[in-house]
């Protein structure tokens, strides 16, 4: 069945527009009224819906009624990872989403290759939040990961990570898997090249603990989702 992400409150009985997107998307799946959907925004489960009336440019839907489905990862995990270039970083977010992160946070670092700020950063922050909200259309997600905006990672290494078991995804021969004991688990992923000496010691100065994969040199983007896969026990309500 046809899901479609919707920004907005949800009521049961209530008809609403499709946001452009999505309405699109009904479009090119050439749905027809009384076309069974489901809609999510993002505050928890699923709705069931159909299509009301299909327009050139807008489409309405006639909004039924709430399932409390979730299907969201056992361990609340926050990604932060060294952008790699060109379209990695848009499969990362996708491939992340897919495995349940619950926050991405694009990174610039010493040896990033991917370089953003002002409006092209802002542009681009949309861009993959856009894209994580159509991968949790496919993969059946109704709580879709928040992305920040691309910062440097000496400024997100000041911020205050509360009570969250973090994790530094190490190129080196040091560190073993960790146990998962907190719910909340915070990774730290460096880009093509990893992260510099110097990047490291201010990750552990932090907090970070070395965690080291496997014999093996992952590609920045594998590291990255293989330990999020290791985070990610799924737990279906």
């Amino acid at each position: 069945m046809p899901r479609f992400f919707h920004p907005g409150p949800l009521h049961a009985q209530w008809s609403t527009l499709l946001s452009p997107a999505a309405a699109r998307h009904a479009q090119v799946l050439r749905l027809q009224p009384q076309d069974p959907v489901q809609l999510f925004n993002g505050e928890g489960g699923e709705w069931s819906a159909c299509i009301e009336q299909m327009g050139r440019k807008d489409v309405q839907v006639r909004v039924l009624d709430h399932l409390p489905v979730e299907r969201e990862a056992a361990h609340h995990v926050v990604l932060a990872v060294g952008m790699p270039a060109n379209e990695r970083m848009d499969w990362l977010v996708e491939k992340a989403t897919e495995l349940g992160v619950a926050r991405l946070v694009p990174l610039m670092t010493a040896r990033s290759v991917l370089r953003l700020q002002s409006e092209r950063a802002l542009k681009r922050q949309a861009h993959w939040q856009a894209m994580a909200h159509a991968a949790c259309e496919q993969c059946g997600r109704n709580r879709p990961p928040v992305i920040e905006p691309p910062q440097s990672l000496v400024h997100w290494l000041q911020l205050d990570h509360g009570h969250s078991q973090k994790h530094l995804l190490s190129l080196s021969n040091q560190g073993a898997a960790p146990p998962l004991g907190s719910p909340h688990v915070t990774l730290l992923s460096g880009p093509e090249g990893g992260l510099s000496s110097t990047e490291e010691k201010l990750a552990i100065a932090a907090g970070f603990a070395p965690w080291q994969l496997g014999p093996r040199t992952l590609r920045a983007e594998t590291a990255a989702l293989a330990a999020l896969t290791l985070c990610a026990e799924v737990r279906v309500a």
